[in-house]
This record gives structure tokens, sequence and C-alpha cells, in this order.
């Protein structure tokens, strides 16, 4: 169960070498969370990830999972709920792909909608009904600005995370009442290995604002958030620009 500060005591991690995911584990860890599972795929990574957080004094376990195998997820999230109650799940996993080869291979393009969205949808429901089952949880989910409004430079990735922003809030307002909070989190520019080599956008931020970020929302309860706050207000703008004038601006 949370502590008296909205802090949850269990953590599952679904994208369990996510830098954000990360971030947020250390930071829950330093405020009481003491179990954390982190699912991913086996790879040194994994384990690497896992060894650290455990130096910080959290019973931290693994479990194979696969955002790609939406047949598995069942079993592999199942494993870690029949171990006990679950207080935070943290949808942590995608990928942000290569727009310009994305849109001449097709597979390609599939593949980050798979990952980012379908993987997302079959995961995220099969966590929900587990915290509904319990009664009581967190699940949040990692969206982006970029799902706001489609861009030219990224829209393949852009319009992955736009499903999955609109599955989570749909999610949310079904799960309303039950005992599970669902928390939308919408990033900017996160300065990290996925983004490394790319232009960096304004309002850049890191993966430990996203955490501190993450656990304020946690004690408020919200149900969006947004990182940095100001970008709530610049989306607010650029929403309701024409399309032909968004198409000319330097985004």
């Amino acid at each position: 169960m949370k502590d008296a500060f909205g802090i949850p005591q269990s953590l599952l991690v679904l994208g369990g070498t996510s830098e954000i995911a990360l971030a947020t584990a250390r930071r829950l860890i330093t405020r009481r969370t003491r179990t954390v599972w982190l699912a991913g795929r086996p790879s040194p990574a994994l384990e690497s990830a896992a060894s650290g957080l455990r130096e910080l004094g959290a019973d931290v376990r693994t479990v194979g999972f696969d955002a790609l195998d939406p047949d598995g997820h069942e079993a592999a999230l199942g494993k870690v709920f029949a171990e006990g109650d679950i207080d935070m799940v943290l949808l942590a996993f995608g990928v942000l792909g290569d727009q310009s080869r994305d849109e001449n291979e097709p597979g390609a393009a599939v593949r980050v909608a798979q990952t980012n969205y379908t993987g997302a949808v079959s995961s995220g429901l099969v966590c929900a009904r587990a915290l509904q089952t319990q009664g009581h949880g967190s699940l949040v989910v990692l969206s982006s600005v970029a799902g706001e409004r489609a861009r030219r430079a990224n829209f393949i990735y852009g319009s992955s995370k736009a499903g999955l922003d609109a599955f989570a809030q749909g999610l949310g307002d079904a799960l309303y009442g039950t005992g599970v909070h669902v928390m939308v989190v919408r990033p900017g520019f996160v300065r990290s290995k996925m983004t490394e080599g790319l232009a960096e956008a304004p309002l850049a931020t890191t993966p430990e604002a996203v955490a501190t970020a993450i656990e304020t929302g946690l004690r408020r309860r919200s149900e969006t958030v947004w990182v940095p706050g100001t970008l709530r207000v610049v989306m607010a703008a650029l929403r309701h620009v024409p399309r032909g004038v968004f198409r000319r601006l330097p985004l």
C-alpha cells in the first residue's frame, strides 16, 4: 500500500532499462519504496539496472517482458502480481524510431506503432485488471508532448504516442471510482540516450526532472502531468494554430 504521503511501497516498471523509469525508481526508493520489479527483455543492461537499484536498499527483481509479444503479457505480468500487491505500475517502454527510414520502410514504422501503442494497450489492460482486482494502485503512463499534435519531423512516433495518450485517458475514465488511479505523463524533449545526437528542442528536460514531476503527481493524484509544466500552455496554443501555418513552423 502507499504510505501517508502517497508514495508506493512496491513498483512495477514496464521497460526496465528506461532512463526515466530508473530515475523515477531511484527517487521513489529514497522516499520509502521497498520492492521494485523491472520488466524487460533479459539482458546485461536489465541486470545492471537491477543491481544499481539494489545498492540503494530496495528488493529488486526482474521479469522477462517483451512489448512486441502481447500473447505473453498475461503470463509474464501475472507472475509479478502473484507475488503480492503492486502499488504502482510505470509503463515506460517505447522507441523513437527513425522518421526518414521509417517512412520508406513500412515494416519499421509498424514496429514503432506496435511497440509504443499496441504493446502498451495489451500490457496496460493486463495491469489495470490486476490493480482493479487489488482494489488500489496507480498506473502511470509515459506519453509524450509529441502526441499532442503530429509534426512533420516525427509524425510516426507522434501518432503512436497520440494513440497511447488517448488510450490512457480512456482507461483512467473507465477505472474512475474503482480505487485505481491512472496518470498520464507528457514530457517534452528529454535529454537521454534515446535522443542523443538529435537537435535539442526548446523547454528540454531530463529524466530526473520527469521523475520529480511523477512523484509530485502521485502525491496530488493528478490525472495529467506536463514536464516542464509550461508545456501545457505552449501546447494549448499550438493545438489551435492553423494547419497551413503549423507545417511551416520550425518544430
